[in-house]
């Protein structure tokens, strides 16, 4: 029995999709380094394309997406939102719980719009070209910043913000106490190795699609070099993931290997002459030693903070503590609370692990839908003919490494960092699903 092709369906002709959807989507994603303006780009663009919808009466949705694609960017949004609503009903903190689950309503319509973007060649072009060439000019910025102890783009945002508004960007003792690079983003939003290692497939897969193997090369140092210097270690195994799937198709198993052990040639080198990179070094070393105070150190405080999440499970099997209330359920669930934590002051505000962050705030009933959408996005992937799933694998590739249980994460339910993983499955979704006369 042949199997059911999933990936297309002809596109209506003479039809004319969102051709603004791509612009809006790259402005997104460039405002980002002001998360409030970017915030607001989003819930304009998730209004926008809801009242496109109404208006046309939802008529005529096959112009923007195939069935399949508004299908699978709904149920993965749906995995993402129907946990956290159903955490709010016992939440610990359920007013908030309540809010922040009627305030994420707004991604569906944005990750149909995010879909659309992408839903034909000239969109997914303009796209995914689009990420890669922030990303370059981000990347540039971040090896000034390295070279010189600025970042130009930060600077001259700080700049105008201050002119603008009177106000600094960043509170001085934030600038003071930065260690990490932190690029474009600023010292007081380090997030940078995250949000670089998430988005590097599309500037891998540009770089070797125009310039072969040494274009891939040397988008791959650049980006390295920077992920490396900001000491988060997450990011590090995140890009070893995209360097991984990305280079093998390209480079074959050897040449492969031959960047790896650059690579780790690189990380020694960086781990002499910098002290970010070398500080993570030893912080990692301490893992070796037989004791819990040391694993503890290693991981930067992430076992107590494991050990805490474990509890929450235990006492909320069901639908959890509540989305965004690691922070409230955390002192009652500390297992050492007389100890000092390796953060800083205050509580732990999420599980910095994927997993412990479902079960934690969402429960078993969460984690059920997360992999209910992951399979369903598999089974997306598995029934797609070749040509699909080559047009889809910088999406795929970003949003696979980005949720890959085996790592540290931020947090997938906090607005930054949910909105840039539910920004990738909707780019999965609508380029995997794409219409075929393109």
């Amino acid at each position: 029995m042949s199997t059911p092709n999933l990936s297309t369906e002809p596109r209506p002709t003479g039809v004319v999709g969102w051709r603004w959807a791509p612009a809006w989507v790259l402005a997104y994603v460039a405002l980002w380094p002001a998360p409030g303006i970017a915030e607001g780009v989003l819930v304009l663009g998730a209004l926008l394309a809801l009242f496109k919808l109404v208006v046309s009466r939802f008529r005529g949705g096959g112009q923007l997406l195939t069935h399949q694609a508004w299908a699978l960017t709904s149920v993965l949004f749906c995995a993402y939102w129907v946990p956290e609503l159903a955490s709010a009903l016992d939440a610990v903190d359920r007013a908030r719980a309540l809010k922040e689950a009627a305030a994420d309503l707004r991604y569906l319509p944005f990750l149909w719009l995010a879909a659309a973007a992408v839903g034909d060649a000239r969109g997914r072009r303009i796209t995914f070209v689009g990420l890669a060439i922030l990303l370059g000019a981000w990347t540039l910025d971040a090896l000034v910043e390295a070279v010189a102890g600025t970042s130009p783009l930060f600077s001259g945002k700080a700049a105008a913000w201050h002119v603008l508004t009177g106000k600094q960007v960043c509170r001085p003792e934030e600038i003071l106490e930065a260690t990490r690079l932190s690029g474009v983003l600023g010292p007081c939003n380090p997030k940078l190795g995250q949000v670089f290692a998430s988005l590097s497939p599309f500037a891998l897969y540009a770089a070797g699609r125009r310039f072969r193997g040494w274009g891939w090369l040397a988008a791959a140092a650049a980006i390295g070099v920077v992920i490396l210097l900001t000491g988060s270690r997450a990011s590090w195994i995140t890009y070893a993931l995209v360097l991984a799937v990305s280079g093998w198709r390209l480079l074959g198993a050897k040449r492969l290997m031959a960047v790896f052990a650059a690579g780790a040639v690189v990380l020694v080198v960086l781990g002499v002459t910098s002290p970010q990179v070398r500080e993570r070094l030893q912080r990692t070393t301490h893992a070796l030693s037989a004791d819990t105070q040391g694993v503890d150190t290693a991981l930067s405080g992430r076992a107590r903070i494991w050990g805490a999440a474990t509890c929450m499970v235990r006492t909320h099997p069901v639908n959890g503590v509540g989305a965004r209330g690691f922070r409230e359920a955390f002192p009652a669930c500390d297992p050492d609370p007389a100890q000092p934590p390796a953060w800083g002051q205050g509580p732990a505000l999420h599980a910095h692990q994927i997993v412990l962050e479902i079960l934690s705030e969402t429960g078993a009933f969460g984690l059920l839908l997360w992999i209910a959408g992951a399979a369903l996005a598999w089974r997306a992937w598995r029934y797609a003919d070749e040509a699909a799933r080559e047009q889809a694998r910088p999406a795929m590739l970003a949003l696979a490494a980005t949720v890959f249980p085996f790592n540290t994460h931020l947090a997938f339910y906090s607005t930054f960092w949910g909105g840039l993983t539910l920004l990738l499955a909707a780019l999965y979704a609508g380029s995997l699903l794409a219409h075929r006369d393109d």
